[in-house]
């Protein structure tokens, strides 16, 4: 067994790691934070794979980006736990149906010879010239256009879905509606500031509270 090979087992015990805790941590914050561990050793594999491209873009893009917008996100929901897991226990059964479903699609890919997935054995040398960008690019907008196309109708739809979560009707809403906003007059309905001098009470004023409060009690 090579190092390589053992590198790959670890990295992927811990993105399984991360991925296990991402779903089951009961706080959102640590979810988002396991769920960077788990984008970096991803990229960490790809890189393993000769795909530096696709890991620095998992890193730049992804751990950079999209999980700062996650926390963000995650921030101004206000998610209330307690009533998140309220019913955890009434949909569990529904989900393990749909995580057993996925698992065994994903072992008769695997198995399948056609797909030739589970016996592509060792990854082929490259030359030193040789430009995975540029074959990607010619991959992703020829042969993988349609699924790309697709992936990126996922990711506004996502955005869209955020959005509408962040404007929700709530009891404490943290939002100011825009259309309040513009309807302010500038002369009415805004702060005045007006300037008032400083009075510094005396001893002699500070002495007769105390003694009527003496005398009330």
């Amino acid at each position: 067994m090579t190092f390589s090979v053992i590198l790959f087992y670890i990295l992927a015990a811990i993105v399984l790691y991360g991925a296990l805790r991402t779903v089951t941590a009961k706080n959102p914050v640590h979810a988002a934070l396991h769920l960077v561990l788990t984008f970096s050793m991803s990229a960490m594999i790809w890189m393993l794979m000769q795909a530096e491209f696709l890991g620095l873009t998992l890193v730049i893009v992804y751990v950079g980006a999209v999980m700062v917008l996650f926390l963000f996100v995650v921030m101004m929901l206000n998610i209330d736990i307690e009533e998140m897991r309220a019913g955890f226990w009434r949909h569990a059964p529904v989900a393990g149906v749909v995580g057993i479903l996925m698992a065994v699609a994903l072992i008769l890919i695997l198995i399948n010879p056609q797909t030739n997935l589970a016996a592509f054995g060792e990854m082929q040398t490259v030359p030193a010239d040789y430009d995975n960008v540029r074959d990607l690019g010619r991959q992703i907008y020829t042969t993988y256009l349609l699924p790309f196309e697709l992936a990126a109708v996922l990711l506004v739809l996502g955005m869209v879905a955020a959005i509408a979560l962040v404007h929700r009707k709530t009891n404490n809403p943290k939002y100011i509606n825009p259309a309040d906003q513009v309807k302010v007059n500038a002369n009415e309905g805004r702060i005045r500031m007006v300037k008032m001098e400083a009075v510094r009470p005396s001893e002699n004023t500070d002495e007769e509270s105390s003694q009527e409060e003496e005398g009330k009690a």
